[in-house]
């Protein structure tokens, strides 16, 4: 079985993505579980690049991948994660069906941040901390999801337009890369 151009393309997105997850880990935090999610800017320019498909690859490997090299997996900010990442690419893939003309990089990242802190909030009530008291952290997960979400949106916008020499985006769900889908 021979890896194909998609599969490496996917192959280094992911790479790329996993390294600022794990560089991101090594920074100091004002609040437990504030991050700015800068490989979030990896997966929505995949996702605008070359489909939602292509985007659910990276950021599945990333959350798996950065969870072994951290030694997290399978531990609860593992599941925290993976439960954000699910919201987030469950919002994108509805969100990128919307008007192109109202919906640009800034408005999908800020959508998928918010989704990611619900999976993460929802977690966290359900499993972690029984107690309807973690609602409380809300408004500083919200505001901190929508100033991550415009700042990440603009960088994946800029980057969209540096590159615009990419094929732009059909608008089609990309297939599944040809070695993944035997």
């Amino acid at each position: 079985m021979h890896a194909s151009a998609d599969d490496h393309r996917i192959a280094a997105y992911a790479a790329a993505a996993i390294a600022i997850t794990i560089a991101e880990a090594a920074l100091p935090s004002p609040l437990p579980g504030v991050k700015p999610g800068l490989a979030n800017i990896i997966v929505l320019v995949v996702l605008l690049r070359h489909g939602w498909r292509d985007a659910v690859w990276v950021s599945l490997l990333r959350v798996i991948a950065a969870s072994l090299v951290g030694g997290t997996f399978l531990a609860p900010g593992f599941v925290m994660s993976l439960a954000g990442a699910l919201c987030s690419l469950g919002i994108l893939g509805l969100s990128t069906r919307l008007p192109a003309t109202w919906f640009g990089p800034v408005s999908h990242s800020v959508l998928a941040a918010f989704a990611h802190i619900g999976g993460q909030i929802l977690v966290a009530r359900l499993w972690l901390v029984p107690h309807d008291g973690v609602f409380y952290l809300l408004p500083v997960f919200a505001l901190a999801a929508l100033v991550f979400g415009v700042v990440n949106g603009l960088v994946a916008g800029q980057i969209m337009s540096a590159h615009s020499v990419l094929p732009a985006p059909t608008g089609e769900i990309a297939p599944l890369p040809q070695s993944l889908s035997r």
